[in-house]
């Protein structure tokens, strides 16, 4: 170790190549980062949806969710299996266990859900997916004055459509109105009229409205395929169906016997902003996007949306990027600040020049933080920043402790490279002897399952980080 050191003090100049080495990788690491709330973590949960229409909770329960999870017994990577049955539906949510691959279990779970001899006629088929990681980054309220629901509904959607074509941005969902319906409301004195019952209305509805494949009909040059397509999805287009007809071409339309209406359904499903009818949009990232880029850049489409539009306004109502931006703030603020306080203390007592050098040791342990944070999937978030903040407190106290012995042995007369090595070389076992137990105590969160060593590892993973290469840069 002395041979290491005495080569570094003698021949600064492969110090100066180090430390630039680490400003100029350390930064390409630094913008590389991608930001995001927490952690990032990859999914652990696979979802089996059931759909069944008109079946009772018990009927699911009893005819599909049972028979999936006899077959889900004892298969290796499973740590838990839920279910949930209700009304015309049922979802089975299985969790696997630590370290074990998703897409594997996917296919594990998909081949246990086909081994069961049978399930209820009428069940639509099973849909078994693996729960996409996505976290909120923006969401924002589209509102205006004296704006029907069903305008805001049609603006939310251009909006969606906008959003999808900017890069970054991928997850959007809009929110804040009913499920749209066809309303057919049914005149008894028309029917009466014209001799027309109710079930005739409804079988004439359900035939005129079809989306059926008829087959193929091949030729020796070419293969047509025979389409019905009939599907109405709004309530001019089913005024028009033919009720009923006799033979001297007298024909009852639906609008004859019934009120044709587009509509919300009934169930208070209705959002305000500011007092103002609105439609809620909300963007959230995944693991392979950036939270603070995408932030941004939805920002700036609200701020040209209402530039471009008087009556019609995005207004912001939760931005996760504002609470990463402050943390970033606040870690600038406090190594600027630890930075000051180092130079000004340590020049009052020891040297002005050994102070500049332990202050320096902070944005070098930063820097050299950032080359190896990328290899092991490290995230600008809030649990990641913590770890900063916390390790600036620590970063200076080997640095300090280092110029301080060196700064006496030069007092007793050495000549500055013989105090240099005999000052480092004999604080050297108790400093490094600190940083392994402060790095043991933090390492704890690296053995700890669940969603709390997922997410506190990043603090772990900083700070072990950073406190090895300030040992190496003190």
């Amino acid at each position: 170790m002395r041979k290491i050191i005495s080569y570094f003090i003698r021949y600064e100049v492969a110090v100066n190549v180090i430390i630039i080495a680490f400003f100029i990788f350390g930064l390409v690491g630094m913008t590389s980062l991608k930001s995001s709330f927490f952690p990032l973590v990859e999914s652990k949960i696979i979802n089996v949806a059931i759909t069944y229409p008109g079946a009772s909770p018990q009927e699911i329960e009893e005819g599909i969710v049972l028979k999936i999870e006899d077959n889900l017994k004892g298969l290796r990577g499973v740590d838990r299996v839920t279910s949930v049955s209700r009304e015309n539906s049922g979802t089975i949510t299985i969790e696997i266990e630590k370290g074990q691959d998703i897409d594997f279990m996917l296919l594990e779970v998909k081949n246990a859900v086909d081994r069961v001899p049978s399930f209820p006629t009428g069940m639509e088929p099973l849909v078994v997916s693996k729960q996409e990681a996505i976290r909120q980054t923006i969401s924002f309220a589209i509102s205006g004055d004296n704006i029907p629901l069903a305008t805001l509904k049609q603006i939310g959607r251009q909006v969606e459509n906008d959003l999808r074509a900017l890069d970054g941005i991928s997850q959007i969902t809009v929110s804040g109105y009913p499920a749209e319906e066809i309303e057919i409301a049914v005149k008894e004195e028309q029917l009466l009229a014209y001799q027309v019952s109710f079930a005739e209305v409804s079988q004439a509805v359900a035939n005129a409205n079809i989306l059926v494949t008829g087959g193929n009909i091949k030729t020796d040059t070419e293969e047509y395929l025979i389409r019905a397509n009939n599907r109405s999805y709004y309530a001019d287009e089913l005024s028009s169906v033919v009720v009923k007809a006799d033979a001297s071409g007298r024909s009852v339309l639906l609008s004859d016997v019934a009120e044709v209406r587009d509509r919300f359904s009934e169930s208070p499903n209705a959002s305000f902003f500011n007092g103002l009818l609105s439609v809620n949009v909300t963007i959230t990232s995944t693991n392979t996007e950036d939270l603070i880029g995408a932030a941004d850049t939805a920002k700036l489409y609200i701020e040209e949306f209402n530039q471009k539009y008087t009556n019609v306004k995005l207004d912001v109502i939760n931005d996760l990027s504002v609470v990463l931006n402050q943390r970033t703030e606040l870690l600038t603020e406090n190594a600027l600040m630890g930075m000051i306080l180092v130079l000004i203390f340590l020049s009052l007592f020891l040297n002005a020049r050994l102070a500049f050098w332990v202050a320096f040791g902070l944005p070098v342990a930063f820097f050299g933080m950032f080359i190896f944070a990328p290899m092991l999937n490290v995230t600008i978030n809030v649990l990641s920043l913590f770890g900063m903040i916390i390790v600036i407190g620590i970063l200076v106290d080997d640095g300090i402790v280092i110029a301080e012995n060196i700064y006496q042995h030069y007092e007793r007369g050495k000549n500055p490279t013989q105090a240099a090595i005999d000052g480092t070389i004999e604080v050297l076992p108790p400093i490094i002897s600190a940083i392994i137990t402060t790095i043991l105590a933090f390492s704890i969160f690296l053995f700890l399952d669940g969603r709390i060593g997922e997410f506190f590892s990043e603090v772990s993973v900083i700070v072990i980080l950073t406190l090895t290469v300030s040992l190496v840069e003190a």
